[in-house]
């Protein structure tokens, strides 16, 4: 209220209040001019605290936005998550909370959710092989650089090449390449390879398989002390046996060693923490 109307009001309600009346009908007059001259002014300051209030729940959750827009993984990244980094010269195991398994090579990172049971979403920096255990309910997607592999089977690698591009090779099962900002998709078969780079993306065929033709038993354990670290002991007698086998060259080490037992009958205890195979 101006100046000029408070004076207006003041002079109505002192003009109404003779100067007999009692000092308890002068104060309520003054309660009703102060009622009647500030009372529109308490809602101006709720009104203003709400609108910071109003403000600033709008730039957290502008704020979020930017974060949610900026991850490759959109609506469905995660606020925390699990980096695993292998900063070693040899292949790191990593066993996730699916029960799935990832082979991480040396210089290669993976980042994924803790809530990756039921988000099961991974991106991959370097190269990785992929074990995933299946579950229809819950996809498995693993996103590097531009490209989304989604899971429809269970053995593949991802590699992230220099040039930023990106190879995914399949040795069991079945995935699905779709490349971001393009409809396409790409299904791969077993022995498939998808190439991506140059924003140009193809499917090229593979060897997944190690053929031993009348090799020694020894030549097999040269290849899994190679490919697996582990060292492999056979009884002497068994040195100069020949074998001939065919291994996916993504094979769980545990078929591998089986399937020689059961050809020669043969017993076998894995030792893990000193990665030695030995048979009896």
């Amino acid at each position: 209220m101006d100046k000029e109307k408070m004076d207006k009001e003041f002079e109505k309600l002192w003009n109404e209040t003779p100067l007999s009346h009692s000092e308890s009908e002068k104060e309520a007059s003054w309660e009703q001019f102060q009622s009647k001259t500030f009372a529109a002014k308490k809602p101006k300051f709720k009104v203003w605290r709400y609108a910071v209030a109003a403000a600033v729940i709008i730039f957290v959750l502008i704020g979020t936005g930017i974060y949610f827009n900026g991850s490759p993984l959109q609506d469905d990244i995660y606020l925390t998550s699990n980096t695993v980094e292998n900063t070693t010269s040899i292949i790191k195991t990593v066993a996730l909370p699916d029960s799935s398994r990832v082979e991480l090579s040396p210089n290669s990172k993976i980042v994924y959710a803790n809530n990756f049971e039921t988000n099961r979403k991974i991106i991959v920096e370097g190269e990785a092989y992929f074990k995933v255990t299946k579950d229809k309910k819950h996809p498995f997607q693993v996103f590097c650089n531009e490209t989304t592999t989604t899971v429809l089977g269970t053995s593949f690698t991802v590699q992230e090449n220099a040039q930023k591009g990106v190879t995914v090779s399949l040795y069991e099962g079945s995935v699905q390449m779709n490349v971001k900002d393009q409809d396409k998709k790409w299904i791969l078969k077993p022995g498939e390879k998808f190439i991506y780079g140059n924003n140009t993306a193809e499917v090229a065929e593979f060897n997944r398989f190690t053929d031993f033709e009348n090799e020694k038993l020894s030549i097999v354990s040269d290849y899994i002390k190679t490919n697996y670290g582990y060292t492999m002991t056979i009884p002497e007698e068994y040195s100069n046996q020949r074998i001939t086998i065919r291994i996916n060259k993504k094979e769980d080490l545990k078929t591998i060693v089986q399937l020689i037992s059961e050809m020669y009958n043969l017993k076998f205890e894995i030792n893990d923490e000193v990665k030695q195979i030995t048979f009896r």
